[in-house]
Parts: structure tokens; C-alpha cells; sequence
């Protein structure tokens, strides 16, 4: 079992920063491959990025390429996600999520997501 808490949401004005944090519990975190997903207001959950377990790569949809990135420190059961150049369309409860084997597929444990909203 992993139970994912995070933190670092809030209200920033476009162009603005923010890092967000998701503190995994668990002996075992380094062993999953560690998603983030956003969902804004009436639409779809949507996959942002992914960090995997065994060699660290990460993966980012293209509306955040270049402007966030994922990493994770596995002393710290943590995972990262710093947003750069944000717009008003990257709004949204952004979550963390866990799951073996790769990005893709079937993630197995959530958090309870934290709010980004960014001002025009």
C-alpha cells in the first residue's frame, strides 16, 4: 500500500512558478513509477508526466514540455513537480498518483490532489 499526500498548490499569476511536492508513504516508493495528473474545471482528468521507478526517465505531455518538470528523491519518499511559465489553462487540481512497471497504464494508489490556479 502507498498513501500520497500533496502539497504546494495555490494562486499564482501567469508566467509564475510553483512547486508542488507529493509525499509518498511506504518502505517500498522506490519501486514505483510516480505520475502526475491535472483535471480542470469540466473537463477530463488528464496525464501531465511521469517519472519511472527503474531509471528515472520522465515523460511529459506536450502542452507542458519545456515548462514543468518531474523528479523525484526516493530518500525522502518524494516527488516533484516544479511548474514554470504557467498560463491560465495549466488551472486545475493537480494530482500524484503510484503504480508499478511503466507510465503508462493503470495507476494503482492517488492523492487527494491540490489546487493550482493561475491569473491572467
Amino acid at each position: 500500500q502507498v498513501q500520497l499526500v500533496e502539497s504546494g498548490g495555490g494562486l499564482v499569476p501567469a508566467g509564475g512558478s510553483l512547486r508542488l511536492s507529493c509525499a509518498a508513504s511506504g518502505r517500498t516508493f522506490s519501486s514505483y513509477t510516480m505520475g502526475w495528473f491535472r483535471r480542470a474545471p469540466g473537463k477530463e482528468r488528464e496525464f501531465v508526466g511521469g517519472v519511472s521507478w527503474s531509471d528515472g526517465n520522465t515523460y511529459y505531455v506536450d502542452s507542458v514540455k519545456g515548462r514543468f518538470t518531474i523528479s523525484r528523491d526516493n530518500a525522502k519518499n518524494t516527488v516533484y513537480l516544479q511548474m514554470n511559465s504557467l498560463k491560465p489553462e495549466d488551472t486545475a487540481v493537480y494530482y500524484c498518483a503510484a503504480k508499478t512497471g511503466t507510465y503508462t497504464g493503470t495507476y494503482n494508489y492517488w492523492g487527494q490532489g491540490t489546487q493550482v490556479t493561475v491569473s491572467s
